[in-house]
């Protein structure tokens, strides 16, 4: 696979993030514990990104999740520095979700508050000793899958990630949809289920999220993951917020 030119006068990262509704993502999160971004990338980017995959060089570390009970398939850890547009995004979504994140926190009774920039959070995160960059790229074939899980990493953690699906649904491969599953205390788990195209993010709650209840607001746990890719291959970008130990 191999990157395509971007096209002069496309839109930077930054500004990309500027144009999404906010409003409708933000209602999104607070209702469902997820909302998607619409167009984000254009597709030269979604297959430039993808075809940093066999570059070695471009990642820290590879994961085949069979190996460690996660499922299957396999995914890499960027390496600083993030390449682009992974670069720029991180920060312009992070400066957009860190008020609806303290705005959750207050909510749940968390002290735990964000600084309005990432720099400003990645300090917090690198003085707890989280000094790893988080960024993946994910790569599913045909029979692949990711098991329920929560992206924690450390004790410092951002509410909030963000996936993107690079890979062209229907296209370049069916299945592999990708699901959330909201455990309600004393109630059965919701599964919630998002259609993603080629470009678009989904932009969803890490570990739990407010919910307005008779007597108060309580937390909801949620766990994210990738039913079975039934054919073709399928690559996905994760931007987590907070950084490793």
């Amino acid at each position: 696979m191999s990157a395509i030119a971007k096209p002069r006068n496309a839109p930077s990262p930054a500004a990309r993030v500027d144009d999404l509704d906010w409003s409708r993502i933000e209602a999104e999160l607070d209702s469902h514990g997820v909302g998607l971004t619409g167009p984000l990338l254009a597709p030269e980017d979604c297959v430039a990104l993808a075809g940093l995959y066999p570059d070695g060089s471009r990642f820290r570390s590879r994961i085949v999740m069979a190996r460690h009970g996660f499922g299957s398939g396999e995914y890499q850890y960027f390496a600083n520095p993030l390449p682009e547009p992974i670069a720029s995004l991180r920060p312009a979504v992070y400066a957009r979700l860190a008020p609806i994140a303290n705005r959750w926190n207050e909510a749940l009774g968390i002290a735990q508050r964000y600084p309005a920039t990432l720099d400003g959070f990645l300090t917090l995160c690198h003085q707890a000793g989280q000094t790893r960059p988080t960024p993946l790229l994910l790569k599913y074939g045909a029979g692949d899958y990711n098991c329920l899980h929560q992206d924690l990493y450390g004790d410092l953690f951002f509410p909030f990630q963000m996936v993107i699906l690079l890979s062209q649904p229907g296209s370049d491969f069916t299945g592999g949809e990708f699901t959330l599953v909201e455990q309600r205390p004393r109630m059965q788990s919701r599964p919630e289920v998002v259609p993603l195209a080629q470009g678009e993010a989904a932009i969803f709650a890490v570990q739990h999220r407010p919910v307005q209840g008779t007597r108060g607001t309580y937390r909801v746990n949620l766990r994210h993951g990738v039913s079975r890719v039934r054919s073709g291959e399928r690559y996905t970008t994760g931007l987590i917020f907070h950084d490793a130990k």
